[in-house]
């Protein structure tokens, strides 16, 4: 019988334990340096949630907060909003999103999302289908969606091996701790330095994450609020 194609590297999915066991060994085969840091900060776990417009709105949640912050808004907005549809969001006042926990800027993002959604400018369905580079230029295309949100959607979200959210700030510390640098390396820089990586930059960024809380011996700051399953309005 004849074997399988390869998977072209830009549809490349963490699924399993053994997806994160098979880019571990790609990337501490392509870079030693990260073979001292899965050893310092040991193996990361998989992790993904459920995707759809419950999943994009957590992620939004989840910039630049810590996990339980994140977690404690997004338990006290899906509850607030059931079931999690772009209409029941639009028909949610703004005073009602603050109460809950939600900034300005992100109670702006999150109607700007629904509303693409409703008006059909986003398909989270089709943007699960794309490949990683595809489906990040669907998403950014929309207001309220940053490259911050696309990445880590692409990742939590969607399994893309590839995805790296290269401005996420525990990465970057991560990264200068574990590389001795001499300053926190930019989001500019945090491409080059990953480049070695492809296409397993999402593994990278687990396995650094997890570096991070194992030295910091507290949790970095990721997306990771409860979401829901998506249902439909």
């Amino acid at each position: 019988m004849p074997s399988s194609p390869p998977v072209s590297p830009a549809l490349l999915r963490i699924d399993t334990e053994a997806d994160i066991d098979a880019g571990l060994a790609h990337l501490v085969a392509a870079d030693p340096r990260l073979a001292a840091v899965l050893a310092a900060g040991g193996r990361p776990p998989l992790r993904r949630r459920p995707g759809g417009f419950p999943g994009l709105a957590a992620t939004v949640m989840g910039q630049q907060l810590s996990t339980a912050s994140a977690a404690a808004i997004g338990a006290r907005l899906f509850a607030a909003i059931d079931p999690f549809a772009p209409e029941r969001v639009l028909r949610t006042r703004d005073s009602t999103l603050a109460r809950i926990g939600l900034s300005a800027p992100k109670i702006k993002a999150l109607k700007e999302i629904a509303r693409a959604l409703r008006d059909g400018a986003l398909d989270l369905d089709a943007v699960a289908r794309l490949p990683a580079d595809e489906a990040h230029a669907a998403l950014v295309a929309v207001h309220g969606i940053g490259p911050w949100t696309a990445d880590s959607y692409l990742l939590f979200c969607l399994g893309h091996a590839d995805a790296w959210p290269a401005g996420d700030l525990a990465l970057q510390e991560a990264l200068r701790i574990a590389f001795v640098l001499d300053a926190r390396p930019t989001t500019k820089q945090m491409g080059p330095l990953a480049e070695p990586w492809r296409p397993w930059r999402g593994v990278a960024a687990f396995l650094l994450w997890t570096y991070y809380r194992t030295i910091k011996q507290r949790d970095p700051v990721l997306p990771a609020p409860p979401v829901p399953a998506e249902r439909g309005a």
